[in-house]
């Protein structure tokens, strides 16, 4: 079972997903971007990120190199099992239609969707 990340982790580690690898400072200058947050804070929360397996560190140049010690789809995957079974009962219907509600989806989106539930029912005949 993988470490859960905390809200401020997971942007990290989106941020680190996008750049594949980044300093401290790349990554505080991105979250700066949508966040006032200072330097020191981002520096504890990437070593607490290390200490925890979440990223990995390269100490062999001057200023540490992070990179994602976790892949973006297993962290979804498992943050979304995780919301399903303790917000929902376990329902990913009651998931999906909370998602649908909360905001109005696209016609785009709305046709996405209608593709990927046409995929799973050819899976299962």
């Amino acid at each position: 079972m993988m470490t859960k990340p905390t809200e401020s982790e997971l942007e990290i580690l989106s941020i680190l997903w996008e750049m594949k690898e980044a300093s401290v400072r790349q990554v505080h200058e991105k979250l700066a971007l949508s966040k006032e947050t200072g330097y020191t804070t981002t520096l504890k929360i990437m070593q607490i990120m290390h200490a925890k397996g979440l990223v990995s560190r390269d100490e062999s140049s001057r200023s540490h190199i992070y990179s994602p010690a976790t892949n973006k789809k297993e962290t979804q995957s498992s943050l979304l099992k995780n919301l399903m079974n303790t917000a929902f009962g376990g329902s990913a219907q009651h998931l999906v239609m909370q998602a649908l509600g909360q905001e109005k989806p696209s016609k785009e989106e709305l046709d996405e969707i209608r593709a990927f539930l046409d995929q799973l029912e050819e899976k299962k005949s």
